[in-house]
């Protein structure tokens, strides 16, 4: 009886051996849609993933969570200790780091916890190695930190990328502006707003609907999607992250070598070692976390700049603001009163659905019982 390996082996050699063109477009929708399941089950096996593992329990503390990802010797446990001041044991030989090593660090007001995870090896999502618990933590974070020594083969960079895809991670991509909705009755059909579909068509649609089980679903499509968009959206598991490709050890490399890297999108050059550009790199981190900061004026105070309370920028509403302070606040909450860039006028008094801005002041109204 074949493994789901070797079923995964095959549907990627037919898939090799299929010309690409609009005849095969559904076979094909059909095939990457079978790959997607049985990799799911190879990640999730039948009766569920058991205990995560020893260290892989890392609680999680402050206001964001960055993992450090990379194959052994990069200098991720360097790089920890320096940031953090928590010492990761560091050597020169490989998997010096074997559990998930947690420190933090705080940055224009933001506690920032940071994960030194144990180095991938090529197959981590197939069960080598600790593979599966390293990019299981690696989907709790809030940002990806993929280190890689910058005198290697830059094939590094395409192989943990391959291992994070394997296991639902989509880096540095937007989510599919996709609705997708079961229905009991009506066959599969698909409007498209804003877009024209250049990549899929009714019968590649149905195809890879049909391999899921799907006989009648309603698709809203506001994007032109891909195969790939689809079979992520339909799965549902995916999580879209946002990750900086750390250069380490660029003292090891010349000035041209160090320009030639430079091309590689979203990639940050430093220097564990020696410190180099890590004012850069916190400045990098806060920037790709995407947060702002919301300062809280108790009435009748100046406000507290202190501790700001960090919401992402991303539906930062006052209604998000008082969640992230307690749930309790929307029961009590009348109205609220902002100062600062979001205020057409300081103060301004503004509902629940008002949209904040970095180092906005909020003071809540409360409700007189």
């Amino acid at each position: 009886m074949s493994s789901t390996a070797d079923k995964i082996k095959e549907i990627e050699e037919e898939m090799a051996r299929t010309q690409k063109n609009k005849a095969t477009s559904a076979h094909l929708g059909m095939l990457k849609a079978k790959l997607a399941k049985l990799k799911r089950e190879l990640i999730t096996p039948k009766g569920g993933g058991g205990k995560p593992g020893e260290g892989f329990d890392a609680k999680k503390a402050g206001d964001a969570r960055v993992g450090l990802i990379g194959f052994p010797s990069v200098g991720k446990s360097t790089l920890m200790s320096k940031l953090t001041g928590v010492e990761s044991l560091a050597a020169h030989y490989a998997f010096t780091t074997l559990t998930c090593i947690p420190g933090t660090y705080h940055y224009k007001g933001c506690k920032i916890q940071l994960l030194d995870l144990p180095g991938i090896i090529e197959g981590a999502k197939d069960g080598k190695g600790r593979g599966k618990q390293v990019i299981g933590v690696a989907r709790t974070c809030n940002l990806i930190l993929i280190c890689l020594d910058a005198s290697q083969p830059m094939t590094h960079k395409l192989l943990i990328e391959k291992e994070l895809e394997g296991f639902g991670i989509r880096l540095n991509k937007q989510k599919p502006d996709i609705r997708f909705t079961r229905r009991n009755k009506g066959g599969i059909t698909y409007s498209t707003i804003g877009c024209k579909l250049t990549k899929l068509d009714q019968k590649t649609i149905t195809a890879i609907c049909r391999e899921y089980r799907c006989s009648n679903a309603e698709i809203c499509f506001k994007c032109d999607a891909s195969i790939d968009d689809l079979i992520d959206v339909v799965e549902g598991n995916r999580v879209y992250t946002p990750c900086i490709y750390v250069l380490n050890m660029i003292d090891k490399i010349t000035i041209e070598e160090l320009d030639l890297l430079s091309q590689v999108p979203h990639y940050l050059p430093i220097s564990g070692r020696h410190e180099w550009n890590f004012d850069l790199l916190r400045e990098k981190i806060w920037e790709y976390l995407d947060f702002i900061r919301i300062y809280t004026k108790p009435r009748g105070q100046i406000p507290d700049y202190s501790a700001p309370v960090v919401i992402s920028r991303k539906g930062a509403t006052v209604e998000k603001f008082c969640l992230r302070i307690h749930r309790g606040l929307l029961a009590q909450f009348k109205n609220a009163l902002v100062w600062g860039s979001s205020a057409k006028h300081n103060p301004q008094r503004v509902g629940l659905g008002h949209k904040l801005m970095d180092e906005d002041v909020v003071q809540i109204i409360k409700r007189i019982r």
